[in-house]
């Protein structure tokens, strides 16, 4: 009888799905089948297992939010015609109209910088004018970013290939590229709480630290030229890299949407802006959740990390002081959602916690790179 009662949930949600479920998750795996056919020669087997597993994970994810759907049709369509207009040389990126001013790399990196500040400020007007529009505005902005900035990654890791096999990689190898990553991440957590909660009414507070991340991204291009696909240092030249990066920068960017969650929360509870933000409940509740989920990620990327030391360096810990300051992020959050748990920590002070706790991430996080260095200092600024 208790197994009978435990399926019951996952017959229930089956039940749920539509024929248009099944055709996406048809179409997901038809997808992935072609590519293992087509370019499994290229890929060591930790990459074809990642391929294999990606269609039932975002199959699973489409069921459950719905707008991914047509975030990975749009970015297939938009990478192809990107992609097929280079004809394999690098070159006709100056001169291809679609590629100077639309879909190469920097270009559409560029509009993805553009759309943020402007999804900034809708979103702050929708809030100061209580104005449906501004916020409604703001949403399709903020997708907009996210679809440039991905369609960007995609065509700069087809780019790296172009300047040759032995450059071509994940392009999530240096400060350019995770702030781009960080910026999409954090927007697009932002995205599905908006959808789950209802409200857009976290957009001008969630989208301040994004933007000030694509403000960094900008200068540090200007100032370093970090447009410019590089060769991997030997460290990087690893499949560990591409798991290990995109995992710790879902916790970054979760613990950066809490803070900010965090800061709305204690605007509000300061009597400010109390018509115009979300119940409390639901302030806590988002800034619970997305630290539940970046500490399940940062746990799981730290993991990788030092088997990623092991192998490139030879030992699993180190104390070097990206990996020390991994640490005490981890040990925060630990603490965070101990006294969550166990002592039932709410209000003010859960708020100021997870605002200072995006300090000590930001140090973590370029800090390190600025003022310390150690055996990742081929991050540095």
């Amino acid at each position: 009888m208790e197994m009978t009662q435990n399926y019951q949930p996952y017959q229930g949600f089956f039940k749920r799905l539509t024929v248009l479920d099944w055709l996406y998750a048809v179409a997901l795996l038809t997808a992935s089948g072609v590519a293992l056919l087509r370019f499994s020669h290229h890929m060591d087997y930790y990459e074809q297992i990642v391929l294999v597993l990606a269609a039932p994970t975002f199959a699973l994810l489409g069921w459950n939010w719905k707008s991914v759907r047509w975030l990975i049709a749009v970015l297939a369509l938009l990478s192809w015609c990107a992609i097929s207009q280079y004809g394999g040389s690098l070159e006709l990126a100056n001169s291809k109209f679609l590629l100077k001013y639309l879909l190469s790399s920097q270009s559409a990196i560029l509009w993805m910088s553009f759309l943020f500040f402007l999804s900034t400020i809708f979103y702050w007007g929708g809030l100061i004018a209580r104005s449906a529009l501004g916020y409604s505005i703001g949403s399709m902005l903020c997708w907009s970013s996210v679809i440039m900035g991905f369609t960007g990654m995609m065509v700069r890791w087809y780019e790296s290939y172009l300047l040759g096999a032995d450059i071509g990689h994940i392009p999530v190898s240096n400060l350019y590229e995770v702030f781009i990553l960080f910026a999409m991440i954090t927007a697009l957590f932002y995205l599905y709480y908006e959808h789950q909660y209802k409200t857009r009414q976290l957009g001008p507070f969630v989208m301040l630290v994004i933007s000030a991340a694509v403000g960094f991204l900008l200068w540090y291009t200007v100032k370093r030229d970090a447009a410019e696909i590089q060769p991997l240092v030997p460290a990087l030249q690893s499949w560990w890299m591409k798991i290990h990066v995109p995992a710790n920068f879902i916790g970054y960017g979760t613990f950066s949407l809490a803070a900010m969650v965090g800061v709305a929360y204690l605007v509000k509870s300061k009597g400010w802006l109390v018509d115009r933000l979300p119940a409390l409940e639901v302030l806590d509740d988002v800034m619970y959740k997305a630290i539940t989920v970046g500490f399940a990620f940062f746990t799981i990327a730290t993991i990788l990390g030092a088997l990623w030391a092991a192998d490139a360096w030879g030992g699993y810990w180190s104390w070097d002081p990206k990996e020390t300051w991994a640490l005490i992020v981890w040990l925060n959050y630990a603490a965070w959602l101990h006294m969550r748990l166990m002592k039932g920590l709410r209000g003010q002070v859960a708020a100021w916690w997870a605002v200072i706790g995006l300090l000590v991430t930001t140090f973590a996080f370029l800090g390190v790179n600025m003022f310390l260095s150690g055996l990742h200092s081929y991050g540095t600024l």
